[in-house]
């Protein structure tokens, strides 16, 4: 009887989330853009839509893992879902996947030219590449849901 519904392991994402560096995310994704739009720029082949998608991901990175970094700060419901999100980093992961994938897809539609189907595809690609990256960072620092304890 310890298993939680989907709904629930949702909003403790959502919690563990609510205390994250979203300036710090915000600014990191936008010199990501920024560096990507550069670079670009400099070899001839700028490409805003693959900037912007990496400035996105960047953002929800640095988010998510600002997030649990911490796991001692905040309030007592913000720590028990940073610890529960420590505990379950591919559960947690999800939230910040769907979160890129959310964000990328109006820039993918609007901007690529895919389409509807080709700029879902390209959104959910961006998420999943997320989804792994913050899954194994998470999974990295559980040894701090251990020393919070």
């Amino acid at each position: 009887m310890n298993e939680i519904s989907r709904r629930d392991e949702v909003s403790l994402s959502g919690a563990a989330l609510r205390g994250a560096p979203w300036k710090a995310a915000a600014v990191g994704g936008g010199a990501m853009t920024v560096a990507a739009l550069g670079t670009g720029w400099l070899t001839d082949h700028v490409d805003l839509v693959w900037a912007l998608g990496l400035g996105i991901s960047l953002f929800t990175l640095i988010a998510a893992l600002g997030a649990v970094a911490k796991p001692n700060e905040g309030d007592r419901v913000t720590r028990q879902a940073r610890l529960w999100s420590l505990r379950h980093p591919w559960k947690f992961a999800l939230l910040p996947a769907g979160i890129t994938a959310v964000l990328d897809y109006p820039v993918q539609l609007v901007l690529d030219g895919e389409g509807v189907f080709g700029s879902a595809a390209q959104a959910l690609w961006h998420g999943a590449l997320v989804y792994l990256i913050a899954g194994i960072l998470t999974l990295t620092m559980q040894g701090r849901a251990r020393s919070a304890r």
